[in-house]
Parts: C-alpha cells; sequence; structure tokens
C-alpha cells in the first residue's frame, strides 16, 4: 500500500436492520444514523428502497432519508432493487444508490428471483437513468468468492461482470464474500486483477464472517492496496438465501484491527463502540463483535485479590 488511510463504510443499518424479526422503531434508525454520522465513517448505507411486502423491516426508508441529520463529510447511500426504488430514493436526496446483483447464477435466481442476464438489463436501465445526475452509482457483485450451491466462482467470471458495468459508466465495483466462502489468497489474487484492469473504479471489499476468515480477508485485500471495506456494528446481518451464513464483518473489531496495524480509519473506536452496545436492547439479542465484549487488546484490568495476597 502506498497509504495508510483505510475508509470505512458502514451497512448495519441497512445491511444488519433488515434481517432482525422485529421492527427497529423509525425513531431509534435515526437516532442510530445520527450517532454513526458523528463517527468518522466516509459512507453509511442508510436503508433499502425496496418493496416494504419483501422487506418490512425497512418500510420507513423515506422517512428516515428525509429525518436523519446529515453530516457533509459523510456519503449516505441506500440499496435500491429497480427503477422505482432509484426513483424513491432520488426523491430523498441520496448521495448514492448501491445496485446488486449475484456473479452465480444459482444464487442471483435465488435472491432476485431473475437470471443475471434479466438482472443486468433491469440494473443497466437504472444506471441510465441516474447516471445524468449528481448521484453516485455503486454494483455490489454478490458471491464474487464462492457460490454455496455453485461451488467456485471462476476470477474471469467476476471480471467479466465488472467490465460490463464499467463500461456503463460506475463509479464504483463492490466485491460481495455473501457467504463467506472467501479465503486470504483467493482474495488477494482476485482484488489484484481487478484493480490492475480497472483502475479508474472505485474498489470495496465486503466480507462476511461465516468461517472465521474476514479480517484475515480484510488484511489480504489490504495487501494489494484495496482501502474501502464494507462492516457492520456489531456484526449484524448477513444472507438470508445463504445456507449457514452468518453476519457481515464487524466494524469495531475490524476498525480495533486496522488501528493496531497503523492504519487510519479515521473512525473513533470508542465512539463506534459507544453505539454497538446499544444494539443488543434495540434488536432483543446478542451481537457476534468481539471487543465490545472484550474491550481493545490494551484495556487493563486490576489485579485479582486472590492473586495479590500471594505477591
Amino acid at each position: 500500500m502506498t497509504s495508510n488511510k483505510i475508509y470505512m463504510q458502514e451497512v448495519a443499518c441497512r445491511d444488519g436492520f433488515q434481517n432482525e424479526a422485529m421492527f427497529i422503531p423509525t425513531e431509534e434508525k435515526i437516532a442510530i444514523v445520527d450517532q454513526l454520522s458523528e463517527c468518522g465513517y466516509a459512507k453509511i448505507e442508510v436503508t433499502s428502497f425496496t418493496s416494504p411486502k419483501a422487506i418490512p423491516a425497512l418500510r420507513d426508508a423515506e422517512e428516515v432519508m428525509h429525518r436523519i441529520r446529515r453530516n457533509p463529510d459523510v456519503l449516505y447511500t441506500v440499496l435500491v432493487p429497480n427503477l422505482r426504488g432509484a426513483e424513491r430514493a432520488m426523491s430523498c436526496g441520496v448521495d448514492e444508490i448501491n445496485l446488486v446483483m449475484s456473479v452465480s447464477e444459482q444464487h442471483n435466481q435465488s435472491n432476485l428471483r431473475m437470471t443475471r442476464e434479466r438482472s443486468f438489463e433491469q440494473l443497466a436501465g437504472i444506471i441510465g437513468e441516474v447516471k445524468s445526475t449528481p448521484v453516485q452509482i455503486n454494483v455490489s457483485l454478490s458471491c464474487a468468492f464462492g457460490c454455496p450451491m455453485e461451488g467456485d466462482v471462476a476470477q474471469d467470471e467476476v471480471l467479466s461482470w465488472t467490465d460490463r458495468f464499467a463500461g456503463l459508466g460506475v463509479h464504483g465495483i463492490t466485491l460481495c464474500d455473501t457467504t463467506g466462502m472467501a479465503y486470504p489468497t483467493q482474495v488477494g489474487a482476485l482484488f489484484e486483477r481487478v484493480k490492475s484492469q480497472f483502475p479508474g473504479l472505485e474498489l470495496t471489499a465486503h466480507f462476511h464472517n461465516t468461517r472465521g476468515m474476514a479480517l484475515a480477508n480484510a488484511n489480504a485485500a489490504i495487501a494489494v492496496g484495496i482501502n474501502r471495506f464494507d462492516a457492520s456494528l456489531g456484526g449484524l446481518g448477513g444472507c438470508p438465501y445463504a445456507p449457514g451464513a452468518s453476519g457481515n464483518v464487524c466494524t469495531e473489531d475490524m476498525v480495533h484491527m486496522f488501528e493496531l496495524m497503523g492504519l487510519d480509519t479515521g473512525v473513533d473506536l470508542q465512539e463506534i463502540l459507544a453505539v454497538a452496545s446499544l444494539l443488543p436492547k434495540l434488536i432483543g439479542h446478542d451481537v457476534p463483535g468481539q471487543i465490545l465484549k472484550a474491550g481493545p487488546r490494551l484495556k487493563l484490568h486490576p489485579v485479582l485479590d486472590c492473586v495479590a495476597s500471594t505477591v
């Protein structure tokens, strides 16, 4: 890497909240976004403009976007599934729309109920409508590192879809380890090829911790010059169409690791830990994040009385 700057992108408010069984009140969503806006993030994915019937947990997308307190240093992005969703999002003044399709045919059919070609056709129509506006466009390619139904996904397949979207003029591409199948050498090799072939694209790494390799994969991405990472507060989220998939890589765990490595995330670890501590009560269950439980590496504790008495 030529720089130690890392851009952290928070996805808990969309990717995390949409998977919760209970509806998180609108006021609580707004309060969480407002708190996160002051923590030093580069980007926050606020919500999804999909059908309320499909994802009832985010049925308040417009109200949330209209009422959050925006920090000019933060880019506010939203997930958009179709042209109607894009129109709704742009009416709320979003900074970026995030479009999603899978590079795996079987996963795309399971997740989006259509072929990859149909997905591309639909997303191309959205891009054509949006790219003349100030709103940025990012495309997230799911299952870029493997599919639980098809197995390994060829690097050339990922590069081919990246090339097609780059040709449409999108601003960024996110390579997603949707089901936690990625491993470090694979991550380094794929990102190195994509970065070399598409130097004009803003590249983001999106890892899940299904098999406990998310932080190792992040290190592999850093080693080949990737400096943008999606992460989810508390480790919330996961793909509902991926068998056995757990949550996204935990934001506070990732920030803690990056800080120990001397990398500058711009994110205040203590502030995001304070917000993460609110999650269990908000969602009604514990969260996977480790630093919230154990504390930072150099959090010291008093000597136990039984030990002190023997010294």
